[in-house]
């Protein structure tokens, strides 16, 4: 159950689309600690924050995770956010009182080290040591990631690559500047990244772990931009053994879920079972969340309504996932809408009661939501309401016989007409030599006929 309601604005909406907050009214499945420790750096508490800001069940206890977490960085931004939302939630905890300490002494510190680091990278470039100069700017955009300013992260980063020696310099400047695009919710400098270190890449062992990053991170950013089936064909290819590798922007979790929901909205039945469930490496994944892998059985093996039964139990987990909770409902309705069509495929004619013990809630009808998938050109069938009947669009199966029989008859005169041509011009002893370029022989011959401005006929 998922509702729009006047809860705090979460700090990651101002990167995403403008949209209500959507609030997880029900409890999730999931252990709040368990899941957090999935994660390092700042997506462990960005996801904290939202799920603060998401959950009517977990808010409070999430935004004291939250504020400790960043009590234990650098980030005072992010500090004051999970404050201010804790104070509005929960204003009796400990962790609602505003630490102005801990600011005043994490600010000093921060400005001390970013002069610091400023004036060690100026002696690096005073003294044009490349390799000292691309470690200066690669300490200072860590530097400035940490504290939060992540456009002057994200410029410190992009200026290391003028001073890149080898692939694997070019590798470490891509991953960094991917990763604060996937902070900034940049996507198009994620996208471009990914293409850069895909261009260099060796076969050093450390190619898998790149893999996996590269198909993370290539997910993330389709998947952000609604192509469903190219986000399903990244995290479907992602290499196992994944571990902690990628944990400071997504876990293996993250890979089946986001992989599954992806495949199962976009790809067809046979689809999802070649590349799905008989994917050696998505499978190692798919045990991580075995519900994913049953929803998807249930869809091949159409079993609509258990799959869907399968995702309804598990929204509200998806509703407080940082990247995934604005395609919940989205993603939803396409696998519900594809169960509907598969449904009625192998019938011509179905009783709205069928449909409604299948896919409606109790007590409600199906019939308004299969006129908009009409509308939609979704589903190629007709509502008939006095007997309470999804009829399939009538088809002329008699039409299409003969269209098909005069198509066969026109190609079957068009062949002998080619080879009658071919059997007089050897007969006739003659050879056939071009005068212009023009198109092929078959062409004229339809007609059973040479022109002269095409070919000339010779005797031999």
């Amino acid at each position: 159950m998922a509702a729009v309601q006047n809860r705090p604005t979460s700090p990651t909406q101002s990167r995403t689309k403008k949209s209500p907050l959507v609030t997880a009214s029900e409890p999730p499945k999931f252990d709040l600690e368990s899941y957090v420790q999935n994660y390092q750096g700042r997506t462990k508490l960005e996801r904290l924050l939202h799920i603060g800001a998401s959950s009517t069940f977990l808010g409070a206890e999430a935004l004291k995770s939250a504020v400790n977490e960043a009590k234990a960085g650098k980030d005072i931004r992010l500090y004051a956010e999970a404050w201010s939302l804790l104070e509005v939630i929960a204003p009796s905890e400990p962790e609602a009182v505003r630490d102005d300490a801990w600011i005043s002494t994490v600010d000093r510190h921060n400005q001390a080290e970013t002069a610091r680091l400023e004036a060690e990278l100026k002696g690096y470039k005073n003294n044009l040591i490349k390799e000292s100069i691309r470690m200066g700017n690669e300490d200072l955009g860590k530097h400035y990631q940490s504290i939060g300013d992540l456009p002057k992260a994200f410029e410190a980063f992009a200026r290391m690559r003028q001073d890149v020696s080898i692939p694997k310099h070019i590798v470490d400047v891509s991953k960094h500047l991917i990763e604060v695009g996937i902070e900034q919710r940049n996507w198009i400098a994620v996208l471009s990244n990914v293409q850069k270190i895909k261009t260099v890449q060796s076969s050093s062992p450390d190619d898998i772990s790149t893999q996996q990053y590269l198909a993370a991170a290539e997910g993330l950013a389709t998947m952000d931009s609604e192509q469903y089936y190219n986000a399903a064909l990244s995290f479907l290819s992602t290499e196992t053994g994944m571990g902690a590798s990628c944990n400071t922007i997504i876990s293996p979790n993250d890979i089946a879920v986001y992989g599954g929901l992806c495949a199962l909205a976009s790809m067809g039945r046979n689809e999802l079972h070649k590349r799905v469930l008989e994917n050696s490496h998505f499978r190692t994944y798919l045990e991580l969340e075995p519900h994913i892998r049953r929803a998807i059985n249930f869809f091949v093996n159409s079993r609509y309504t258990a799959c869907l039964d399968i995702l309804d139990a598990y929204r509200a987990d998806y509703l407080l996932d940082v990247h995934l909770h604005k395609h919940v409902e989205n993603l939803y309705y396409l696998i519900r809408s594809k169960s509907i069509v598969q449904y009625f495929i192998p019938f011509s004619c179905v009783t709205l009661e069928s449909l409604n013990a299948a896919f409606a809630p109790p007590g409600k009808s199906i019939e308004k939501e299969l006129s908009m998938m009409i509308l939609r050109n979704q589903l190629d069938a007709r509502i008939d309401t006095q007997n309470k009947l999804l009829t399939s669009t009538p088809s002329a199966p008699r039409s299409a016989m003969q269209s098909e029989a005069l198509k066969t008859a026109k190609e079957f005169e068009r062949e002998a007409r080619r080879r009658i041509q071919h059997m007089n011009i050897a007969s006739a002893d003659l050879d056939m030599r071009h005068t212009k370029k023009s198109g092929a022989l078959d062409d004229l011959l339809d007609n059973g006929l040479l022109g002269s401005n095409h070919r000339e006929l010779r005797p031999r």
